[in-house]
């Protein structure tokens, strides 16, 4: 078998919940949990052949129940901050969201997609797939309509984790999904991050006020620190002398993807990220239109340990969260994140591994 189900642990009600480990045949190596349909954990190898880890993580589901950070968790049924808890579609304001971060909501609110539990089903196979099924029903959270969604995990032949987003609604209302994994090429106990080699395919990124709500302006990258567009370390221009980075304490910003308007549904490449040290190389491909850059700027603090006992560290960790804009219901000339009755939402990003 290529994909097969083993217990990880119970949530703090008691509920059991199981991880989902797909393999192919080069012994790549994904880890899914239907508590979150959160990534915990994927096994690549380096330039020697030796597998590690490159994804951070808990041990168990109990950590991930109460643990901050949204570690691999999916992320709905809005991805990243809405501005004081409210949105307006079709002229009509929605408020009361839950509030979460400062004051605003973020990743979907209270009990948001990270923390509920999906019906998982698998497709066995030389590229295993696991299907995990979610219904969010009308007012859950205060948004309007009853989502379905799925999302498709599949490990492929050549090392890559394909994810697959699609959602349906029985009323207007709003969706941004998105996987919340942390990387490190490196392995996951490897130091931070600020070595890594990243370039994307973004022309502009945007502003954000204190809060990291968008101001509304569309910057382009061009001569300032967030022009990746030719590789460069992570850790280049990270404290560099700029307010936008300031206030977010590093990386913690939406980037348009060159062409971002068209949203025309093909799957383009739109990245890479390399490890020198160990010769590890992500490749993203997206039909997404932008992706927040976050470089683990809050992940810190003694409780919850990632798995093997490591601390959690500020930029041990790199996000690529592919996405609609964050705020985007509330801004004129933002991408479109309304969904309607007889449409369906359609996003894949695909992360492929490869060594140089």
């Amino acid at each position: 078998m290529s994909i097969y189900k083993l217990p990880f642990g119970n949530l703090p009600d008691g509920t059991a919940v199981s991880l989902y480990v797909l393999r192919n045949e080069n012994g790549f190596q994904v880890s899914i949990s239907d508590f979150g349909g959160t990534l915990v954990s994927i096994l690549a190898p380096d330039r020697n052949g030796i597998f590690h880890n490159v994804a951070l993580g808990y041990e168990s589901a109990n950590e991930y129940a109460i643990a901050d950070g949204y570690l691999g968790a999916t992320v709905g049924r809005f991805a990243n901050r809405l501005a004081k808890g409210a949105f307006t579609v079709d002229g009509k304001t929605y408020g009361g969201l839950y509030i979460n971060d400062g004051v605003n909501t973020l990743h979907g609110g209270n009990v948001g997609y990270s923390h509920r539990m999906w019906e998982a089903s698998t497709v066995d196979g030389c590229e295993p797939a696991l299907r995990l099924h979610l219904v969010s029903p009308d007012g859950e959270e205060n948004y309007p309509g009853t989502l379905d969604v799925t999302v498709t995990y599949t490990v492929t032949a050549d090392n890559a984790l394909s994810l697959h987003y699609e959602a349906t609604t029985d009323k207007p209302t709003v969706v941004s999904l998105t996987n919340h994994v942390y990387f490190n090429l490196g392995g996951c106990a490897s130091g931070d991050v600020f070595g890594h080699i990243l370039q994307l395919d973004a022309e502009s990124y945007l502003r954000g006020d204190d809060g990291l709500i968008p101001t509304g302006e569309i910057v382009p990258v061009d001569g300032t620190p967030f022009d990746f567009r030719t590789p460069k370390a992570i850790g280049k221009d990270f404290f560099a002398d700029d307010n936008d980075l300031k206030l977010a304490g590093g990386y913690d910003h939406c980037f348009n993807f060159t062409g971002w308007q068209q949203d025309d549904g093909e799957i383009r490449r739109r990245g890479t990220a390399y490890d020198p040290k160990s010769g590890r190389k992500l490749t993203m491909l997206t039909n997404s239109p932008c992706v927040q850059l976050y470089t683990a700027n809050f992940l810190k603090g003694e409780e919850c340990p990632l798995a093997g006992g490591q601390p959690r560290l500020t930029q041990h960790g790199f996000c690529l969260e592919t996405q609609k804009m964050p705020d985007s219901p509330n801004h004129e000339g933002f991408t479109n994140a309304v969904l309607r009755p007889g449409e369906v939402w359609d996003y894949t990003t695909i992360y492929r591994f490869s060594v140089e």
